[in-house]
């Protein structure tokens, strides 16, 4: 580790003596063709001006070391154990780095002292949010331990967060028939919310809960649209040999009245206006300050590419999701209005889900991805993903007229430095090393005046290097990209952490993200969630560390050394 990690520092000291970016340590391991794609080059300094970045090499390079990444996973669709220990590396006052030498192998010891955290008193003021256990509400409409719950609440208040985040889930409220609601769980949770002053984030939650990390409970589709489902299988995402995703509803059914006379886009609408209408009062006292709306599995604007119920493990690039009836005949449509019939199909040289890049026709350097087909279906793919989000934030506007509304969108940040972006590619975002495909969705919730919600604001890609090489990852140009597509669209973006965070190094990372160094349009997020609500949060340590941090959201001095 001690050899990478000099080899590392004397490759980000010629980056800078040659005046280019540097680039994550991932290029090391790269190909020549696939080196320095157009945006796999990560962010200069992540958002750090060049002086500031070269200041930092030149005290790496006399001895003077930075906080190493602490025990921070790879994203949530990595499958890492996440750090649980709730002491952070640069706790201590120094840091010990090994470096090999003698003729038997023994390691020397190095005793190097922290750089201090950057100072972010009277900076912009970036609410914070935590999101509360997906069990909150359970499966008989009601608040599950409301006493602990109480408790919990109570003592993320003495740290200063501004609000919660709460999933209201489809097959809770509306689980036996259609169009009959009960929301008397979440009356009562709303209540204790509204009374301890906090605000909330709500979530339209359309998706399964159980089939992604993180997931510690099982909270179905509704049992009537379980049925439909059984009777007609294609109104799930199905993969190109056939297996059906139940997680959520295939977008090809947006618009088909397959849902007892409903389709999609009706069955959406209607629990949106009852939720409106059930909770008018909170949306009129504030206490509501924003709709964030599902639009995929785990609430996300993706295909569900990656999906371990089909065996999908890190960093397999994921399958195509468009082999329903529906999308089939979409794709059909689409290829007969080209001129080419023959297009109807989805790829058949793709591989499967985990599969690399290289190893396909499709989308190693060269491959189909980037031909006429490949350019056809990929664009439709894509144009399928933006135009389902369109049509339902219409509709969510029109629900929820007056009120702040959110998408969230996954951090894909696997394969990100191959010139193909396979694993964007399969989850519907048609971001290759030459097109940038975040910019169309953003437009998309300009035209909407909604707020982008981006993952993995807390990974770091070296990190990621030392712990999964082969995954040519880089989950630090993936949101330098995403954010300023976002912010060059002139939308609000909001962020949260991949996995549960507890050290200083991945609070340190997110702030540098939600406060861009020395920024020229002073540019900031808008909020920032924290996922999740759990004991671990509340060990002593850790809830040091999380008040340090919401503090410095805030803007407000931290005093402690």
């Amino acid at each position: 580790m001690a050899a990478l990690r000099v080899t590392t520092l004397l490759f980000f000291a010629q980056s800078l003596q040659a005046g280019r970016p540097t680039t994550s340590a991932s290029n090391l391991a790269m190909p020549h063709s696939a080196a320095l794609p157009l945006r796999g080059i990560s962010p200069p300094g992540s958002f750090r001006s060049l002086d500031h970045r070269q200041m930092m090499v030149d005290k790496r390079l006399r001895g003077v070391f930075s906080p190493a990444a602490g025990p921070v996973p790879a994203s949530p669709l990595c499958f890492a154990t996440a750090g649980t220990s709730g002491t952070s590396q640069d706790q201590s006052p120094v840091l010990e780095d090994s470096i090999e030498s003698g003729e038997d192998g023994k390691v020397a010891r190095e005793v190097l002292p922290t750089l201090p955290d950057r100072d972010f008193s009277g900076t912009s003021y970036v609410p914070v949010y935590v999101m509360l256990p997906l069990s909150a509400v359970n499966m008989n409409g009601e608040v599950a331990d409301p006493d602990g719950l109480i408790n919990d609440l109570k003592l993320l208040k003495s740290a200063g967060v501004d609000g919660v985040m709460v999933d209201c889930w489809w097959g809770i409220v509306e689980a036996n028939k259609p169009l009959e609601y009960n929301w008397s769980g979440y009356k009562y949770l709303f209540e204790i919310i509204k009374q301890l002053k906090l605000k909330l984030q709500v979530v339209m939650s359309f998706h399964k809960c159980g089939s992604n990390v993180g997931d510690d409970i099982i909270i179905p589709l509704p049992n009537w649209v379980a049925q439909i489902g059984r009777a007609n299988p294609d109104i799930y995402f199905t993969d190109r040999h056939g297996r059906r995703n139940s997680e959520c509803l295939t977008w090809g059914i947006d618009k088909e009245r397959v849902l007892r006379g409903r389709t999609a886009l009706e069955v959406y609408f209607d629990f949106m206006r009852s939720f409106r209408v059930e909770f008018n009062e909170l949306f009129e006292d504030g206490v509501i300050s924003e709709i964030e709306i599902g639009l995929g599995p785990c609430g996300e604007l993706r295909y569900p590419s990656y999906a371990m119920e089909h065996g999908w493990r890190y960093p397999g690039i994921g399958e195509f999701q468009c082999y329903d009836q529906y999308l089939m005949k979409s794709l059909r449509n689409a290829a007969e209005g080209r001129g080419h019939p023959f297009w109807g199909k989805g790829p058949d040289n793709a591989g499967t889900y985990n599969s690399r890049p290289q190893d396909t026709s499709f989308f190693c350097d060269g491959g189909d991805y980037d031909g006429y087909y490949g350019r056809f279906f990929l664009g439709w793919y894509s144009k399928v993903l933006v135009d389902h989000a369109d049509y339902v934030l219409t509709l969510a506007k029109l629900a929820f007229e007056g009120s702040s509304i959110a998408v969230k969108v996954s951090g894909v940040h696997w394969w990100y430095k191959t010139a193909s972006h396979a694993a964007e590619l399969t989850a519907g975002f048609y971001n290759p090393c030459n097109r940038d495909g975040y910019a169309p969705i953003t437009a998309m919730l300009k035209k909407h005046n909604a707020a982008l919600n981006f993952t993995c604001v807390e990974l770091r890609t070296l990190n990621q290097y030392e712990k999964f090489p082969e995954a040519m990852s880089d989950p630090e140009g993936l949101v330098w990209q995403v954010l300023n597509a976002a912010w060059d669209s002139g939308i609000p973006v909001s962020s949260e952490n991949a996995l549960p965070c507890f050290d200083r190094d991945g609070f340190n990372k997110i702030l540098e993200n939600a406060k861009p160094f020395n920024d020229p349009d002073g540019r900031h997020l808008l909020s920032f969630t924290y996922l999740r609500l759990a004991p671990a949060l509340f060990e002593e340590m850790n809830f040091f560390e999380f008040k340090r941090f919401v503090k410095k959201m805030h803007g407000e001095a931290v005093l402690d050394h």
